[in-house]
């Protein structure tokens, strides 16, 4: 199975590559372009950024209280332009850390964390975009964790090719789609993931902040159903208010987010799939 794996990967690159040279070739190309043309969604946990949470979890495995963090974002290697202004094709890079600390243990101890590392390729047109994205995952314990209460270590790692459709009107948007884990360890885990959800933007700003900038309101539902768990669905919840400075009138700039969060289903952390995890948290996001 490890030996596949480099195999596999070139393989995706060389289909993702088979796509965009075409249009590479019949029009211009900007580098390194600063946004990516699939927004980022909004209640996703796993979705590449950087953020900060309080989580108060109940699970299979125990209560407590979580500090999840987050450290990713998806970088643009290189944009073309389509037919006309309302097309485009992205190459991008995205890595990302989720991370999880038991905040009522005595050293507040690392319990988890999730390294991922993907290859999208983001697609645009007006209303329209979609996400097509090979990456890898894998899934450590931490130390303090390990020493503390000695459980059966999963060695969980993945790679997975994803594909999303989003539709934006006004001030809502839908996605849709799923991923297939087309090399995984355990190999006993389903491949086949849905995934779809929902969100809300304001059009307006709910206040003025002065030189933080203009807050509104946002939310989002994202739903995901792994054959693992026979297509359980794990429901993310996720509202609050989404800050801008004042002169970003088109919104291409940084921001900041306060987010609610609530989850319900089973677990997206790591080794720890098999457990059921419900929790409420208050949480910080941003967008560099």
């Amino acid at each position: 199975m490890c030996a596949s794996r480099p195999a596999i990967a070139v393989a995706a690159l060389g289909l993702i590559l088979a796509v965009t040279l075409p249009i590479a070739t019949a029009a211009d190309v900007t580098p390194l372009p600063e946004k990516d043309l699939f927004r980022p969604l909004l209640a996703d946990p796993k979705e590449p950024r950087f953020q900060a949470s309080i989580q108060w979890l109940a699970s299979d495995l125990y209560d407590t209280r979580v500090g999840a963090v987050g450290f990713g974002e998806n970088f643009g290697i290189a944009r073309w332009q389509g037919r006309d202004a309302k097309e485009a094709w992205q190459l991008n890079l995205s890595a990302a850390v989720f991370a999880q600390f038991d905040l009522d243990a005595p050293s507040d101890d690392l319990v988890n964390a999730d390294y991922i590392v993907g290859f999208p390729v983001s697609y645009r047109n007006d209303h329209w975009s979609v996400r097509l994205r090979y990456y890898h995952q894998s899934s450590h314990l931490g130390d303090e964790y390990l020493l503390r209460t000695h459980p059966d270590r999963v060695n969980l790692s993945f790679e997975s090719l994803e594909m999303l459709v989003s539709y934006e009107w006004q001030r809502w948007r839908a996605y849709g789609g799923g991923e297939y884990l087309v090399s995984r360890e355990p190999q006993e885990l389903e491949p086949a993931i849905l995934h779809a959800g929902i969100e809300y933007r304001a059009d307006e700003a709910t206040w003025n902040i002065g030189r933080l900038g203009a807050a509104r309101l946002v939310g989002g539902l994202d739903a995901k159903a792994w054959q693992q768990h026979d297509y359980e669905v794990a429901w993310s919840l996720k509202t609050g208010l989404e800050f801008r400075p004042l002169h970003d009138i088109e919104q291409r700039g940084r921001y900041w987010q306060l987010l609610l969060e609530f989850y319900d289903g089973p677990s997206q952390y790591g080794q720890f799939y098999t457990y059921e995890v419900r929790y409420w948290g208050l949480g910080l996001v941003l967008h560099l």
